[in-house]
């Protein structure tokens, strides 16, 4: 089958690294996307088009500031990535006890009879 485009939802435009560094670079603040590509060391043209298609999927809103276009995330938009991921939290609290159980019992004396 073949793979959905990288336009069709969030899940798909993250599978992108660029995509995530993106996303990671403008968490805190608001960006232009000049600072974004000397920053990232991406191409101008890469990061519009990737910026391009974060913006499609909802991922990231624009606004103008006289000449500039400032992108930031949109909250709305990673619900759906936040919620996803969320699922496996349990189980990775499970495993992380599980190593801390095994790190402890090898810290331990051995018991005597």
């Amino acid at each position: 089958m073949p793979r959905a485009a990288t336009t069709a939802d969030a899940f798909n435009a993250v599978a992108d690294l660029h995509r995530r560094e993106i996303l990671n670079y403008l968490a805190l603040e608001e960006r232009p996307v000049g600072e974004i590509v000397d920053n990232l060391g991406l191409g101008q043209p890469s990061v519009s088009k990737h910026l391009r298609v974060l913006r499609d999927v909802g991922l990231v809103r624009s606004r103008r500031d006289g000449r500039r276009i400032l992108y930031r995330i949109n909250p709305e938009g990673i619900r759906p990535l936040h919620e996803w991921t969320k699922t496996f939290e349990r189980f990775w609290r499970h495993q992380l006890h599980r190593i801390r159980e095994i790190a402890e019992s090898r810290t331990r004396p051995p018991d005597s009879l």
